[in-house]
């Protein structure tokens, strides 16, 4: 999308998660979101404005953080809706993606359309050391440490099998697999139900070993 009033605020809440400490939420992560969805429901036969909508809502995804952090989901599903009408995008169409959006986070959210269950998908599979935004490793939190020691992270849809495979590898000289549960045990939870929304069986394979 060149709506450069998105670009704006894309660009303020990638620089307010640095400012907080967060985890890289910039252009690369909304554009490997952004493909990443598409890709999920392409791989499903969706119809193809289905998967446009998708790869819409992925990049739009955290455009709430621009405003804050807390709620960032509720308040990028507006934005987001906003933006999108005057774009002169149907009404149904843009409630679509403000309602993916709006469900995509751990804290409130659950799959309640095709869009949001390939979102939260897409989204959670993000865990990798090239969002680590901290580069003094003394004083990294649990949070750096983890996606730092992430080397691999992909999620792959088999439609015969109807399964929606992570796969992670993880360096455990740098972070236990414990920690992954510690912190992302919710994101599992909401990707489990995210996979079954889409009558999908969600896998977690983290070092050639099947953990869920």
């Amino acid at each position: 999308m060149k709506n450069p009033e998105i670009r704006l605020f894309l660009e303020a809440s990638a620089l307010q998660m640095t400012t907080l400490g967060y985890t890289e939420h910039s252009f690369r992560h909304c554009r490997l979101v952004s493909n990443k969805c598409g890709e999920i429901l392409s791989d499903l036969k969706y119809p193809e404005r289905m998967v446009e909508l998708a790869r819409i809502a992925g990049y739009l995804h955290d455009i709430g953080n621009a405003v804050n952090r807390i709620n960032h989901a509720q308040t990028g599903a507006v934005l987001a809706y906003n933006f999108l009408r005057r774009e002169n995008m149907s009404c149904d169409e843009a409630i679509t993606v403000m309602m993916a959006i709006a469900n995509h986070d751990e804290g409130a959210g659950l799959p309640v359309n095709e869009v949001a269950a390939a979102l939260i998908l897409s989204d959670k599979a993000d865990v990798h050391r090239s969002r680590v935004t901290n580069r003094n490793r003394a004083a990294f939190d649990i949070h750096d440490r983890v996606n730092y020691a992430a080397t691999l992270s992909t999620m792959n849809i088999n439609a015969v099998e109807r399964s929606a495979r992570l796969t992670l590898e993880i360096d455990t000289q740098i972070s236990a697999v414990m920690d992954y549960f510690e912190i992302f045990l919710e994101r599992m939870k909401l990707c489990r139900n995210a996979a079954a929304y889409l009558n999908l069986n969600f896998q977690l394979f983290i070092n050639n070993n099947q953990l869920l």
